[in-house]
């Protein structure tokens, strides 16, 4: 089986990759999140998304951006693990880190074909569709699946 990990790539690396993916006619779907502890939410949305085209990237929120994002006490899982995780789903092609609080220099530099989100995000609140869709791209929302969120994932734990 390939070292999952080595799905794991800097943006320069990304960038890269989609361009020679785009040159023989494949489609790059591009998705972004904290992805702090991963729940059949998360890889039902992720395998979702590949769905939608021929490689999926996926940017993960960095700590230091979580942190400013959801508050002092999250991320709970490190930067590393939750990349390490989510390079082992067979369903996810790439994943990079970004230390910024939004995705959109990362999607300013990949230019996806198509840009995912939950479907509990407005379209016109997508960071970066406005870029993606001047690049010929489309703006896909994936249905948020009820009863799974890592925030009540983690109140459950807090109340054990």
């Amino acid at each position: 089986m390939e070292n999952y990990r080595l799905k794991i790539k800097t943006l320069e690396e990304t960038k890269a990759q989609c361009e020679r993916f785009r040159a023989s006619g494949k489609k790059v779907v591009f998705t972004n999140g904290c992805f702090d502890l991963l729940h059949p939410g998360h890889t039902r949305y992720l395998c979702a998304a590949r769905e939608l085209g021929d490689h999926l990237v996926v940017a993960v929120n960095s700590d230091r951006s979580v942190r400013v994002i959801k508050g002092p006490k999250r991320p709970i899982v490190p930067e590393q693990v939750r990349a390490e995780l989510l390079a082992a789903l067979g369903c996810v092609d790439a994943v990079l880190l970004f230390d910024e609080e939004n995705p959109l220099n990362v999607i300013r530099q990949i230019l996806p074909d198509v840009l995912v989100k939950g479907g509990d995000w407005a379209e016109d609140k997508i960071i970066g569709s406005d870029v993606v869709k001047e690049a010929g791209g489309e703006v896909k929302r994936i249905p948020f699946v009820e009863g799974f969120s890592t925030t009540d994932l983690i109140e459950k734990i807090r109340d054990l």
